[in-house]
């Protein structure tokens, strides 16, 4: 028996994680599970042990994954197991002896300044209302970092016109405001005038809507986004999530101290917002070369000692 029924009813119901994180999570446990019973012969939770656990590992290795993905996949069963011993289907966490594979550090992918300068001047949005809505998901995305999930939650009601600030719901629930600039007002106030010509007897709060007048789900705007992206720039990865780091690189690269960076995107600590800042040290250091007296021949002399 491995409870897995009741772990996902905590997920959902108590900690609240989204549909996409459910479903990861789901994969990984599943996945898990078939290799403790299919090659460990176990038929219990209550038998599973640390070597069991770095097996899996190791058949996930095998299988060809990445040390970052497989680490994804121990999150799952930490909070599986932290889940079990809490509530006394445990009596030992086997994930306290095991070892996660090192991982490389890997820098946030995003889009250049210009590229997406180019993405809102360039490229010819209709003037139907689903054309000026995939471009208020693109402005959104790149002014305020927000989710993908989250701008799928955005109600009507969450614009504050005469605040100019916008109520995001974030991971667990959390909420946090965001400002908007005047621009964005505009679009907002457009976009939703076009929607109530397409759907005038709509009860739907969501800010989003599908063809059918029904909420726009997170996948759609990740398909919208890649449509897009993929117009302006080469750059491997074309999610949302290319967006938010976009949006937190420029920030950073144009002096935006670190702790307003971690507020706007929802980070509960510090740790997740440094990545952004290796872009800014890079910058900085590309102007002293360029810019100080001493900066190319300083770098010189360091190569090349007299």
């Amino acid at each position: 028996m491995f409870h897995e029924s009741s772990f996902f009813s905590f997920l959902s119901l108590e900690k609240r994680f989204s549909p996409h994180t459910l479903k990861a999570y789901r994969s990984d446990l599943e996945n898990f599970i078939a290799h403790l019973v299919e090659r460990q012969c176990l038929t219990s939770v209550d038998e599973v042990r640390h070597l069991h656990v770095r097996s899996w590992i190791v058949a996930l290795m095998e299988a060809g994954q990445s040390p970052r993905s497989i680490n994804r996949r121990l999150s799952c069963l930490k909070t599986y197991f932290r889940f079990l011993k809490k509530r006394g289907l445990l009596l030992k966490d086997p994930m306290k002896k095991v070892v996660a594979p090192r991982m490389g550090k890997r820098l946030p992918v995003f889009v250049q300044e210009h590229q997406m300068a180019a993405l809102f001047s360039h490229t010819g949005f209709g003037a139907d209302f689903g054309s000026q809505q995939q471009r208020l998901i693109l402005e959104l995305l790149y002014a305020t970092g927000i989710r993908r999930s989250e701008a799928s939650n955005l109600k009507i009601s969450d614009i504050d016109f005469s605040r100019m600030m916008l109520r995001v719901r974030g991971k667990g629930d959390k909420e946090r405001s965001l400002p908007f600039a005047p621009y964005l007002a505009d679009l907002f106030e457009h976009v939703i005038a076009l929607r109530k010509e397409v759907f005038p007897s709509t009860s739907e709060p969501w800010l989003f809507l599908n063809r059918k007048g029904e909420k726009l789900i997170p996948e759609s705007i990740y398909q919208i986004v890649k449509k897009h992206l993929s117009a302006v720039t080469t750059v491997e990865q074309r999610s949302p999530h290319v967006l938010r780091h976009s949006f937190a690189t420029h920030l950073s690269n144009n002096g935006a101290e670190l702790n307003a960076v971690k507020e706007l995107l929802g980070h509960s600590n510090l740790a997740a917002t440094q990545v952004y800042m290796h872009n800014s040290i890079e910058r900085l250091k590309e102007i002293y070369e360029k810019s100080h007296p001493k900066g190319e021949e300083g770098d010189e002399m360091i190569k090349k000692p007299q």
